[in-house]
């Protein structure tokens, strides 16, 4: 069928060539249809011509596009050209009801959430078409999009057939300008200087953005762009390899997963019921992730409306976002082994307290320098060209081309680095609550951990080469799509207008893993093998990190300052060792430590989606409504490559390497159709109270990642034998059946209050298996299995609540809160449903009259499951809550010059995250430090 035929290049190409010189077919986007006219008797407002400027203004266009949706929505618009709410589209966002977001390094607000499920369950569109992402799956990463590119954004909950399919949790459509939005020629040029209290780091950037419209006002065009340089920090504590715990008659899916052997408190060789389930530390560390992150990004759109009936559009959208990443940390490694703990305590099953002393070198505590880079740089673009023709009254033809593509190249710059120190000494490590457990470190010669690394005593010599993993992956997604859509007014049978379309998208990303671990490299200069530093020659510890404010919200006793060392010149002299013998009697050879590629981890999948909708609005003297049937065919084919281990050697205590078979290739397709229905009913009680209902079937694909079958065994180099599957060509997508109510209550200008509920019967949701003791082919070991697999369902259901009002004194406020409920079950057994926070809530206050406008806005997250039994049935690694309060003021000094302050998270609020939300049990701290930015506009 030519439906399902693959649509290339050049066949797009050629698509794009006939709509241009057949006017019968002029494209346009696949975005909402457009919606029933309110009645006659109350006043519309046209939002082509509305002038957004200042926050009541855009809260009176984002109320206005809640009241005229056909279905459940919240949006957000832009304060005036160029300018959005918040310097990050995720953080204005989380302004909206049901709304929250995860944070990457710096406190940037990164990935969204809808009605509390998590981005996995979220789809995001630029302009109605799909976003490719850098990513290992397709939740969509803000931190590539400077907000100066937008404006506005509309947070779909609910569905309709003509809307694009992929979001269960809601679907989130960014809009650019459009130069008719304000007639005629306007600019902005805006300026910022941003500053970090805690890091005392600072950032500028410059954007700018010209709107004109010309030839009679039938042709328009905007275009903007933005450089932005920022420098952050983020100090950071966790618990990276996991805690210890023994196995549990009770819990017999937990094998345990102490490496040393079970935690035996009386060495009497057994495991006794005191000692049953006992938990205690694998690994702690603290430090410092410093960025300097730098933004480039263009925009243009260019219009041609040649009369009321044809409107062309061409636009495009090339971002790069480079952000370079170091980080520096102490580690610890207390493994439990026999005889390496004494004078031990215990707290409710938990190990709080006890003394490392033995004098055995890999017995003793070796406390250890941790450098980790990340080199992030991503190009981002996205160009299309769509219309619209009013054939008639009766009449309309859409469609859209459009070409979005993410590149990403690390393989093998990444680096994860460790450096361990060689002198004996007596440490004891206690847990008191804290996000980082208190150590305290004593060396035979009489130097101290914490105070020595204050004071600069410690050298190179004091250090051997230990772990030199190089790593980093190269990814591309490229995403092409169309879509044709017809419009036709029908006028009878109590139906206003019949929608139809068809749409074609093609997706294909690669992934391809360059590293030194499947080849042994990571370990090359490890153990025996290992070389005193000092003898490397150079300066390769080349700092003492002192930072301002470093963890001074945390107690406990630890080291606050800490080495660095430079990673390019230690390579170097690793380089510059070569020839010389190894303790074997064989020369070193730096190039046995280089990275290559990495076939287990690496994949290609592509995957090809036809969609037909047809939809139906209609309406009544005092409601209107729309029923629909999307239907969507996917074929995917995944690549990926398999190597079983052939051989372990033990290179010490925690330390193996293993030798692979050659790879094979492992091809799987896999092919789903799916019909989706939806229905929406709005009766309007007066012109200002509004009850909403729908009902739809949804879908989200399974992240990209997750259907290719990778797999790694790279963790029994630290002595772990885990073997990760990271994914499965057979996983279904996600698929929901939802409901919505809502009560809007429009009770005066610029001002709401609603309420609404919603259920969602999930299928297919996709979690985690853990299949302990598995013989993977490895003679004499056996292997602990985790994979993604499909759970039976889940359930969601929840209510939101949202106020809004302004008052003639120019004071405001807004508030929203969400509550939802949800479980899933897996095999029959009722778990979390992971990544769903319970409640998220907003409260806003603003002040706007004359040059004034002041605002301020707490978010807040209640705590969630990010990942189930990480240490057995039960115990789950929990996201603690956090409130957000940002707050600006800005004065305009006359009709051309703005200045404006802004302060974000000032409550200085740290996320952190702990198992089961227990604080002995620390899985996470990151915090962020206040930070300002001081702007001034220019319009002309």
């Amino acid at each position: 069928m030519n439906a399902v035929r693959r649509l290339h290049p050049h066949c797009l190409y050629h698509a794009i060539t006939l709509v241009l010189l057949t006017p019968a077919a002029a494209f346009g986007q696949e975005v909402a249809p457009p919606t029933p006219a309110r009645p006659a008797d109350q006043a519309a407002v046209d939002l082509d011509t509305v002038q957004v400027t200042g926050v009541r203004a855009s809260l009176a266009r984002a109320t206005e596009l809640k009241r005229d949706a056909a279905t459940v929505q919240d949006s957000i618009s832009a304060l005036e050209l160029g300018r959005f709410p918040d310097d990050n589209v995720a953080d204005s966002l989380s302004h909206i009801t049901g709304v929250s977001i995860t944070r990457t390094a710096g406190g940037e607000g990164q990935k969204v959430s809808v009605r509390g499920l998590g981005p996995e369950y979220t789809l995001t569109t630029f302009n109605g078409r799909i976003l490719a992402t850098d990513g290992a799956g397709r939740d969509f990463a803000y931190d590539v999009l400077p907000s100066d590119v937008i404006s506005g954004a509309d947070v779909v909950k609910g569905a309709q057939a003509a809307l694009t399919e992929g979001a269960v949790g809601g679907l989130v459509n960014l809009r650019s300008a459009s130069p008719f939005d304000q007639k005629g020629q306007h600019a902005i040029v805006r300026l910022e200087g941003d500053r970090n209290q805690m890091s005392e780091l600072n950032g500028r950037k410059l954007s700018m953005t010209y709107s004109n419209t010309f030839a009679n006002d039938t042709m328009g065009v905007v275009l903007g762009a933005v450089v932005a340089q920022r420098k952050d920090r983020t100090d950071i504590a966790g618990n990276e390899g996991g805690w210890t715990r023994n196995p549990d008659p009770a819990d017999p899916s937990w094998p345990g997963n102490a490496w040393g052997g079970n935690i035996d408190l009386n060495g009497n060789g057994e495991l006794d019921p005191d000692e049953y389930g006992l938990i205690a530390p694998g690994q702690f560390r603290m430090g410092s992730i410093l960025e300097e992150k730098k933004r480039r990004a263009f925009s243009g759109k260019f219009e041609w409306r040649p009369n009321d009936d044809v409107r062309i559009v061409v636009d495009g959208l090339k971002t790069r976002l480079d952000s370079p990443q170091v980080s520096y940390q102490q580690s610890f490694y207390p493994l439990f082994a026999p005889g390496r703990w004494s004078d031990v305590t215990v707290q409710n099953g938990i190990v709080t307290g006890f003394t490392m002393d033995n004098p055995d070198p890999e017995l003793r505590m070796n406390p250890e320098l941790l450098n980790q880079t990340e080199h992030r740089v991503v190009d981002t673009d996205l160009y299309g060209i769509n219309g619209r023709w009013n054939v008639s009254d009766s009449l309309t033809l859409t469609g859209d081309v459009y070409r979005s593509t993410s590149k990403r190249a690390s393989g093998g710059q990444d680096t994860y680095v460790v450096l361990r120190m060689n002198q004996p000494n007596v440490t004891r490590i206690r847990l008191d609550g804290g996000p980082v457990p208190s150590v305290t470190t004593v060396l035979a010669d009489g130097r101290e951990l914490a105070s020595g690394m204050q004071n600069g005593q410690f050298s190179d010599k004091d250090f051997n080469t230990h772990y030199m993993e190089l790593r980093g992956d190269n990814i591309n997604d490229e995403i092409t799509g169309a879509t044709v859509g017809a419009q036709l007014y029908i006028g009878q049978w109590g139906v206003d207008t019949l929608h139809v379309g068809l749409g074609r998208t093609e997706r294909s990303k690669r992934r391809d893993l360059i590293n030194n671990t499947l080849n042994g490299g990571a370990d090359y200069y490890s153990v025996d093998n290992a070389i005193n530093v000092g003898d490397l020659g150079g300066r390769v510890i080349d700092r003492s990190l002192r930072l301002p404010h470093f963890m001074d919200n945390v107690g406990g006793t630890f080291p606050r300052a800490f080495l660095g060392f430079d990673v390019p010149a230690y390579l170097a002299a690793l380089q510059a060792y070569n020839g010389k013998l190894r303790p074997d009697g064989t020369a070193y050879d730096y190039a046995n430590a280089q990275p290559r590629w990495n076939p287990l981890e690496s994949y290609r999948v592509s995957e090809d989606t036809n969609t037909l909708y047809v939809q139906a609005d209609l309406s009544g003297e005092r409601w209107s409504a729309d029923v629909g049937l999307r239907v969507v065919n996917t074929r995917t084919r995944a690549q990926a490559w398999d190597a079983k281990i052939i051989a372990l050697t033990e290179n010490g205590p925690f330390n193996y390497t293993a030798t692979y078979a050659a790879p094979t290739p492992i091809v799987q397709d896999g092919d789903y159709t799916y019909f989706l229905p939806s229905g929406n009913f709005t009766w309007r009680f007066t012109d200002d109270l509004l009850l909403r209902l729908g009902a739809a079937k949804t879908m989200a694909r399974p992240p990209v990642n997750k259907l290719a079958p990778t797999n790694s065994t790279a963790s029994v180099s630290w002595g772990e034998f885990t073997q990760t599957y990271g994914g499965n060509v057979d996983l279904k997508p996600y698929t929901a059946k939802q409901g919505d109510a809502s009560l809007e209550w429009y009770f005066a200008d610029q001002s709401i209050a609603n309420i609404a509920v919603f259920y969602k019967r999930i299928q297919n949701q996709i979690t985690t298996s853990w299949e302990p003791g598995q013989d993977i082919g490895v003679p004499g070991h056996l292997f602990n299995v985790t994979r993604p697999i499909n759970g039976d369902y889940a359930k969601v259901h929840g209510i939101e609540a949202g106020l809004q009002h302004f008052w003639n004194s120019g004071l405001g406020f807004r508030a929203q809160y969400t509550r939802n409920w949800s479980k899933s079950f897996v095999g029959g057994e009722e778990r979390p449903l992971e990544g769903v926070a319970p409640s998220v809530y907003s409260l806003g206050l603003m002040y706007e009259k004359g040059p004034w406008s002041i605002s301020a806005t707490a978010d807040h997250s209640d705590g969630f499951v990010t990942a189930i039994n990480v240490i057995g049935t039960g115990y789950n690694t929990h996201a603690d809550k956090l409130t957000w309060l940002t707050a600006s003021v800005s004065y305009e000094v006359n009709d051309m010059l703005t200045v404006s302050l802004q302060g974000q998270n000032l409550l200085d609020d740290e996320q952190t995250y702990s198992i089961n939300g227990n604080p002995l049990l620390t899985q996470g701290y990151y915090r962020y430090g206040r930070s300002f930015t001081l702007g001034v506009s220019l319009r002309f």
